[in-house]
């Protein structure tokens, strides 16, 4: 009997971390899916340090929901549209911090319940995503590296087809005419500009 008790309470000591764990993977997998900042971290609106702000987002979000269990979905918008506007000097006016927020808040409520179905299908969408986005890169790479080796191809096939010149002449100045001064009838030298000469 003592050996039932403790597995269920190992179960609930464990539950609230896997809970904890599967909300910050959701936060952070709806913030690296908004667009508007994605966008901003790309193009390093917040500077070199963009990525690290977009983490430190994240992080910034699941503490304001852990401490304050009050937060509700127009406190999150908030928070974002002041993080882009403060840390990427951006004003996100297409509406888009709404529907992130709303995410987030379902993500919360869900895993609050061990419901984890949602961020584990976002996980997985992530991961497509980003197998698709590396097979593209690799798919890149070798079409460079074939263009490569044609170049080199072409390189060797010019080789045979080259003759041999003997070196080119000097380059030699044609020697200038000197210009004689004119001097008009009261004895002034004109003055002539170089281009006329």
């Amino acid at each position: 009997m003592a050996q039932p008790a403790s597995s269920s309470s190992l179960n609930q000591a464990q539950q609230p971390t896997t809970a904890a764990s599967y909300l910050d993977l959701g936060i952070t997998l709806a913030i690296n899916n908004w667009p508007a900042l994605t966008m901003a971290v790309q193009s390093n609106w917040g500077g070199p340090t963009s990525s690290d702000k977009r983490d430190w987002l994240c992080g910034a979000i699941s503490e304001m929901i852990n401490e304050r269990p009050e937060t509700d979905a127009i406190d999150l918008e908030d928070v974002l549209i002041q993080v882009m506007n403060d840390e990427f000097d951006v004003v996100v006016d297409d509406e888009s911090t709404g529907p992130v927020a709303a995410q987030i808040m379902a993500i919360r409520e869900q895993t609050a319940m061990g419901d984890f179905a949602l961020v584990q299908e976002m996980w997985e969408a992530w991961q497509k995503k980003s197998q698709t986005r590396d097979n593209v890169a690799a798919a890149f790479q070798r079409v460079e590296a074939e263009d490569d080796n044609q170049e080199t191809d072409d390189d060797e096939e010019d080789d045979d087809e080259d003759v041999d010149m003997g070196d080119a002449p000097e380059l030699v100045r044609a020697p200038r005419e000197k210009v004689e001064p004119e001097v008009d009838e009261d004895g002034f030298t004109k003055v002539v500009g170089k281009k006329r000469r």
